[in-house]
Order: structure tokens, then sequence, then C-alpha cells
């Protein structure tokens, strides 16, 4: 144990104190920051193993070098303590936790609630509205696939009601024999009624159900000589047992999610299959590291619980299928079951069909590792090639670069990306809205986000680069050099990156420290490519924020940024007044009729609206 930690943390005393229930745990360090949280059946005893005097891996020493303080939360159960230490993680993101990126919404198909439904997909974290909900669905591209399908072999209609209300002949869709035209009469209420009933046997994987009901009416019809009628079941047919042919995994029984998990050199890379009715319907890759090289079953435990009970939207299968063993497995399943209401089975040794789902699992992480490392290896081989071409005698570590987005002075947006031995580390961008300028002044721009940026970094805020990219010409460079000199921080080094006269990629011209000190690189150098790749990354990534302040900007009521009018507020003004422009016109009088809005509010109101 670090001499550091002892005396930051009075561990002695701190363990005598600390109770023998199950609970959480949550790491502090010194600047109060989150270091790392867990959960435990005994606290003390857990937490005791942190303080050994030998025996304790270097990443377990450099977290316990770093604590000043540890609060405790005790629970009834293990399963609670599993339930909150993950929400905790989920809230708090501590850097000695894994860490499992979080999806925001999820497709649904959606049945629509209408005398005629149709059907379309949405996005959301959970079912809502009327109508009829399939999902949600992990793979958009394989919703969109199905979807495709259903239109093709069903006929179902797409378009809004409002649409729908309004047509007085058939649109292309029924031209190319994608929508039955329910709108134009062209099809029964029944017959409409059977596709949709058809469609969502299928969607419920009842697909060899409905293919049988098919074929029946497909002999039905033969038999009265009704050969249009019967060729057109036979097409339905055919396009449903192609689906059922493509499928990779198909045994018509079944319903799992497989987790593969492969580690190596503090590394982990875990590919989620998830099989249903006997089909793999969809396949998710996840590369992470892992702060303190645990073991591959706790690794596997602290994934599956963080992605399953940090999101409601996906509950599991019916079993899990694990290619280790999971830490305390009853414990996790008692916490699923809370969670989603029913028990799922937990297996890690198995035979026949799951055996082999449970290989390919594994074979598609050992892909992705070596993807990822493969990745990694040519951002390092890049990264030394622009130490040599820059003539550094350290490697570089860190990278940032900036540059400047607006439409000709308004909404003006600076962006920050950030690269290391890895690649982006996007968790480390940022985007900085420029105020107090003349418009269209880049160079100001610069200097303003540059000093907000690296004064926090002086601070200890966050981290200094070595080297720091700005994109544009030799402005840019001065008001660069200007800022990290008024600063202190001179131990950076600087790299202005010009366009060319053409504004061709390669034909960049480079200025290191000083616009004096011009470079010039191959267009085949791999210095160039990452020094490119950084710049466009810049480029993206401040143009997608300054479109976001610029819209938002034209879209904006004029009343989000009045004290005191939030969000309920701003709706019943419009509400009551129909706009924007009708809000402006009201005397203090007419605002004072609005519920929630008192005189002295209503005076507010005017007074901005009418000033800016």
């Amino acid at each position: 144990m670090s001499d550091t930690a002892t005396a930051a943390f009075d561990s002695s005393t701190f363990l005598k104190q600390a109770t023998q229930s199950p609970g959480i745990y949550q790491m502090f360090a010194a600047d109060g920051k989150i270091l790392y949280v867990g959960k435990a059946r005994n606290l003390k005893k857990r937490l005791a193993s942190y303080f050994r005097t030998s025996g304790l891996p270097i990443k377990t020493q450099a977290l316990v070098a770093k604590i000043h303080n540890i609060e405790l939360t005790i629970t009834r159960t293990e399963t609670e303590a599993l339930l909150l230490e993950q929400n905790l993680i989920k809230a708090l993101k501590p850097p000695y936790n894994i860490l499992l990126r979080d999806d925001k919404s999820y497709p649904f198909l959606h049945f629509s609630d209408h005398a005629w439904p149709a059907l379309t997909i949405k996005r959301a974290r959970h079912q809502r509205g009327a109508g009829q909900w399939f999902g949600p669905y992990p793979s958009a591209s394989s919703v969109r696939d199905t979807l495709q399908l259903l239109y093709r072999v069903f006929q179902l209609r797409q378009c809004d009601d409002t649409t729908f209300a309004n047509r007085s002949r058939p649109c292309l869709q029924y031209q190319i024999k994608r929508c039955s035209a329910p709108c134009t009469g062209e099809i029964t209420a029944e017959a409409y009624a059977e596709d949709l009933r058809h469609a969502k046997l299928l969607l419920e994987g009842k697909s060899n159900q409905v293919t049988d009901t098919l074929a029946e009416k497909m002999e039905a019809a033969a038999a009265t000589l009704a050969f249009e009628k019967a060729s057109h079941y036979r097409d339905q047919i055919q396009q449903l047992r192609q689906l059922q042919t493509q499928q990779d995994v198909d045994t018509g029984v079944g319903e799992a999610d497989i987790f593969g998990l492969v580690s190596s050199e503090g590394n982990s890379s875990i590919s989620l299959l998830q099989i249903r009715q006997g089909r793999l319907i969809s396949t998710r890759h996840f590369n992470f590291k892992n702060p303190l090289d645990e073991t591959d079953s706790a690794t596997l435990t602290a994934f599956v619980a963080q992605y399953y009970l940090t999101r409601t939207s996906l509950p599991p299968a019916a079993e899990l299928l694990l290619s280790h063993e999971l830490e305390e497995g009853e414990t996790l399943q008692a916490a699923l079951e809370e969670r989603f209401g029913f028990k799922s089975r937990l297996a890690h040794k198995v035979r026949s069909q799951r055996a082999r789902w449970l290989e390919l699992a594994i074979t598609n992480a050992e892909q992705q590792l070596s993807t990822h490392r493969g990745k990694v290896g040519q951002q390092q081989q890049r990264m030394k090639a622009l130490q040599e071409a820059l003539g550094f005698s350290q490697p570089i570590q860190r990278m940032e670069c900036f540059d400047i987005s607006h439409s000709h002075g308004e909404a003006t947006v600076a962006s920050c990306v950030v690269f290391d031995a890895e690649g982006p580390r996007k968790q480390d961008y940022r985007r900085f809205n420029i105020e107090g300028i003349t418009g269209g002044d880049d160079y100001a721009a610069m200097s303003q986000a540059l000093e907000r940026r690296y004064k926090r970094a002086k601070a200890g805020e966050t981290t200094l680069p070595d080297l720091l990219l700005v994109d544009g010409g030799k402005g840019q460079l001065n008001a660069a050099k200007a800022i990290l000199e008024s600063l202190d921080l001179t131990n950076i080094h600087l790299l202005g990156v010009a366009k060319g006269t053409t504004r061709k990629a390669g034909l960049e011209t480079l200025f290191l420290e000083t616009i004096t000190n011009q470079l010039a690189l191959p267009g085949h150098s791999p210095a160039l490519h990452l020094i490119q790749q950084i710049r466009d990354e810049a480029h993206r990534f401040a143009i997608t924020g300054h479109r976001q302040r610029r819209d938002k900007a034209r879209t904006s009521s004029g009343l989000e940024d009045i004290p005191g009018v939030g969000p309920k507020r701003r709706q019943a003004l419009l509400r009551h007044f129909g706009g924007r422009k009708a809000i402006a016109e009201a005397s203090v009088e007419a605002l004072c009729q609005v519920d929630g809005i008192n005189r002295a509010l209503a005076e507010e109101i005017h007074a901005t609206l009418h000033t800016s």
C-alpha cells in the first residue's frame, strides 16, 4: 500500500467503525471527485481487502493511493445493493468502474390506433401512446429491413392519418405494390384486417403459422380457379420462406441473450448475440478498458449487471448464456427478477445448439478485440511518425485541436477534440459558445475558446496536451500563441494547420510554433494523415455544434432566457396567445390573464420582448 494512501486516509480507524451489513461504498479523491463505486455482501470484509499490506494488483494500488474518503450506504439485501450500485455507476461515471455507454432510445414498430392501422417505426424509451407496439429492438437496421418486408408482403399503409383521410386516388406506394390503398377502397376491410393479423403474427415470431395459413388460402384459390389470387398468396409465401432461410441461426425455438467475453492486456471485448424464436436477430459489440485488471468473471458480472440494471427498455431473454461463470450469479438473477418481474436462467456450461451460439459469440469477441488492437497499433504508429516529423524528443501522449464555425458571424461555436494513443477521446471533447466578439472574428473566437479551456486546465480541472493544433493559418496560430504565453503554458507545442490554395487534402501548410517555421509533409505521410483526421474531426464537431445553436436560436420563442419562465409557463403563454408574435404584442394586463403569470413576471416578460 502506498504511503500517500496511509497519510491521506486512515484505513485502520475507518475499518474499525465499518459495518458488516450489505450495501454499497463510494470512494472519493481529495478534490471530492468520485473514484469508484462498489457493492458488497459484507462491507467491512470487502473494504478490508483494499488495504492489505501485500498482494494488491498495481492498478488497485493506484486507486487506493488516491482515496481520501469512503462513504457507505447500508441496504437490506445484497440485491438492493446491486441495483443501487448500477444506478450510481450510471449517474456518476466513476473513472475506475467499467463504464457502459447508454443508448438514448430504441426503435419500436407501431400499429396506429385507427380503423385502417398504419405501420411505422418510432423511437422511444418506452412504449407510449395508443395503438399496438412491438419492440424495443436493439438494431435499427434490422427493424428497417423488417418494415420493408412487411410493406412488400402485406402491403400495409405507411402514411399518416391526415394524408390517409384526404387521398382521392392511390399514391405511388400502391403503384409499386407496397400498399394496398385502403384510403381509396382498393381493398376490403376484411382483407386488410387479415393482412394486419398476419403481419403481427410474423412480428411475434410465428412465421411458420403465417406461411401455413397462406398455403391453405393459395390451394383454396387455385381449386376455385382464382389463379391471380393464388399467385398473390404464392408470392407472399416465397418472400416469407426467403426470410426464414436467410437467418444465420435458425432452429425455430429458443430465446437467449449470449455474452462472449475476451480480454487481453487491460482491454476487453464483449459480443452480445440476441436469439428470438431460435433466430439470431441482433449482434452488438462493446470494447472497453478494464481499469483494475479484474478477472474475466468479475468483468462479465459487472457488464451484464450494468447492461440490464441501468436500462428499462430492453428486458433480458428467458436465458442468458455466458462465456464465464458470473460471480454471485444468484444475486444478479434476483436483481433481474426484481427489476423485470420474471426470472432469467443463467448458464455458462451448455451443449448442442447453445454451445454453438456461445462459441459464435466468443469468436465475434475475439475478432472485435483483434480489430480494436489493430486500430490502436495503427494510431500509435501514426503518433510516432508525427513525433519524428515534428522533431520532438519525447513521445506525444495527448493532442487537442480547436476549430471555429459560424454562419456570417451568427451562432459562433468553437470545438475542442482530443486524441491520444488509442484515437479520439470523445468523453473529453468540448464545445464553447462564443459571446462578446465582433461577428466573424475568428481570431477573437479562437482566443476566447483557448483561454476558457486552458484556464481550467491550468487549475487542474483537465489534462494539458503535449501538442495543440489550431485549424487555420498564421492569424489563428498567433492568437493561440498569445493565449498560451499569457497563461504561462509555454511547454505546450503549437501546430497551425492551414488549407492550401485549392483546399485539397494533402496540400496543407503546417506552422510549428511560429509562422516562420513552416513544414511540408508528403501526401502519403502517416503523420499528415493523423493531422488531417484530427483537423477534420474538430471541423465536424464544430459545425455540428454551430448548426444546433443556430437552429435553436432561430426556433426560439424568446421566452427561454426570462427568469421565472420555465417550460410550463412558456407552454401556457404559447397556448394562450397562439405564438410569440401575439405574446410580444400583448399588454401587461393581458399577460396577467395567463395561469401562473403574476404582474411582476408579466412586466418582466413585456419588457424583455420589447427590448429584444
